[in-house]
């Protein structure tokens, strides 16, 4: 459980500027029932930085059934590396047949990811979020300009929350931009994700991303058939919540 003093507003603005290991020490201190997601993509760094904190962490992954090879590989990369338990969370396969069933596996493309999305991360993530205090995230300001750019390294989730429930959420990594993670994973040399060689840069599942071309934005590689404002899978759709 969290502290009684743990004032979430007053909290987000002291640390706005501080480091990221300062962020996770303020999560590590005031939360046992503390998680970190990873994706299997850049957020290498925050799970390098608190593992580091805390060797004991706790992480979760969604297997959304779509992901690259690259990323499970990855993933199980990790898993050895750190020598830490991966949670794998998985979409409701009853759910997820009825859909394919009724909808073929690309109706994402006609109809937007919504569905497919809440279907194979946004259920499997509430499951996980309505029995943890609060969670780790890798988000980062300059991920999304449209959607990110007021994200602060310490919230009540938005989108995650309940009248009964206050969950809060962590995000290290905010302030940083893709050249300090990168800075980061270089000069440590900790693995990565090899689909970052290839030109992906924000990587989800594998229908739905693909290499950004030079001086395009990361995130332009993600559901590029989509409105640009509105490219969030769900899983931080707070994001919209506050942009709106």
């Amino acid at each position: 459980m969290s502290s009684p003093l743990f004032d979430v507003d007053a909290l987000a603005a002291e640390y706005t500027a501080k480091s990221p290991q300062e962020v996770l020490k303020l999560a590590f201190e005031h939360f046992d029932d503390l998680w970190l997601s990873f994706s299997g993509a850049d957020d290498i760094v925050v799970l390098d930085m608190a593992w580091k904190l805390n060797p004991g962490l706790k992480v979760f992954t969604l297997d959304t059934g779509r992901l690259h090879p690259e990323t499970y590989r990855f993933l199980e990369e990790v898993r050895k590396h750190y020598g830490i338990q991966l949670e794998v969370l998985s979409p409701d396969h009853q759910v997820l047949e009825a859909y394919v069933r009724e909808k073929g596996l690309f109706d994402f493309y006609e109809n937007g990811h919504g569905e497919c999305c809440g279907i194979r991360k946004i259920a499997p993530l509430r499951r996980k979020l309505a029995t943890v205090d609060a969670w780790i995230t890798g988000q980062r300001r300059d991920q999304s300009p449209g959607t990110r750019a007021n994200v602060p390294v310490v919230e009540v989730d938005a989108a995650f929350s309940t009248a009964d429930r206050q969950l809060i959420k962590f995000n290290p990594l905010a302030n940083y931009s893709s050249q300090d993670v990168w800075n980061y994973i270089r000069m440590l040399e900790i693995p990565y994700n090899k689909l970052h060689e290839r030109g992906f840069v924000s990587i989800g599942c594998e229908p739905c991303t693909r290499p950004v071309l030079p001086n395009q934005h990361e995130r332009e590689g993600r559901w590029w058939w989509e409105e640009a404002t509105q490219k969030e899978c769900g899983l931080h759709a707070g994001n919209l919540i506050a942009k709106n």
